[in-house]
């Protein structure tokens, strides 16, 4: 079972001929609406590839709530944990170029009064928690202290890097999942090296697994005394917003259904690569048959 405590929002996307830079204005041709969240994406991931998933969250008593939660409603996650909270949904609002790179605005809206307390009736020894890098920094530690009080596993994805001291933090975490940049961030925190094999061989331990994902470069990994490096599979890339998320939750769910740390790993980045291909966060998450096909095929 994996519980994700996060963020649920609205996204609000418009596909533009390029980025804008500072104080620039680009135009496109229209918008589309979707799920969105780093928390809810991830439980949707966790959930499509496979795992039992409960989402701990909030949204807003406004005409956003409904359509943030639709996706996971329809895929079975259970919402039991969401409350509905005085004031806004959160919203993300995203620029996607031609070549799938993303700008991303966020107004947190109810995510910013989510209570780790919440999770006290709702994790159970065996179970994985889920946690991003979006909430309150105090919400985060306790969240983990949580956890440690319940048995669970912690799968954590600081994404953004929290501008807090790290060291307690990551004793507390069993896998860890950054890209580059978070790489260097935490690097810097910590003031470590954050060149990816570097960092895997300076922050893997015999009880934290440590994995850096580095694009259409594939990923580096490390558990206890082995290390992992795959290529991504060839893609053409369509939006990437979501598919470090798509990672996280195929992974995870691989994980918690006891997969060994090599193929799940292999999952994860199956799910990312897939996610690339449709635009989305969400709508793009792929399911347990195609990323168990493309998997098999990462060497």
């Amino acid at each position: 079972m994996i519980t994700v405590f996060g963020s649920i929002n609205l996204d609000l996307v418009v596909a533009v001929p390029r980025l804008p830079t500072a104080g620039e204005t680009v135009a496109g041709p229209d918008h589309q609406t979707f799920p969105g969240g780093k928390g809810g994406n991830q439980a949707l991931a966790a959930r499509r590839a496979g795992a039992k998933v409960a989402m701990t969250g909030a949204v807003g008593q406004d005409a956003f709530a409904a359509p943030a939660l639709e996706n996971l409603r329809k895929d079975g996650v259970d919402l039991s944990g969401v409350r509905s909270l005085e004031g806004t949904t959160g919203l993300a609002f995203i620029g996607i170029d031609p070549s799938g790179e993303n700008q991303i605005l966020e107004a947190n809206g109810a995510n910013a009064r989510i209570d780790p307390e919440w999770l006290l009736s709702g994790l159970t020894t065996g179970d994985t928690l889920m946690l991003q890098g979006d909430l309150p920094f105090e919400s985060f530690s306790r969240a983990l202290e949580i956890a440690r009080q319940a048995g669970v596993s912690v799968f954590w994805n600081p994404a953004p890097v929290p501008e807090a001291s790290l060291f307690s933090c990551l004793d507390e975490v069993d896998t860890l999942v950054v890209n580059e940049t978070e790489a260097v961030e935490i690097a810097r925190h910590l003031s470590l090296s954050g060149e990816p094999n570097v960092f895997v061989d300076q922050l893997t331990t015999p009880s934290r697994s440590v994995v850096v994902t580095l694009g259409a470069e594939g990923v580096v990994a490390g558990q206890g005394g082995r290390r992992l490096k795959f290529k991504s599979p060839e893609i053409q890339a369509v939006d990437t917003t979501g598919a470090g998320d798509a990672f996280c939750g195929a992974m995870a769910a691989a994980l918690d259904g006891g997969v060994d740390f090599e193929r799940a790993v292999k999952e994860g980045i199956a799910a990312g690569a897939l996610a690339c291909t449709v635009t989305g966060a969400q709508s793009s998450v792929p399911f347990k048959k195609d990323i168990a096909g493309m998997a098999d095929q990462i060497v």
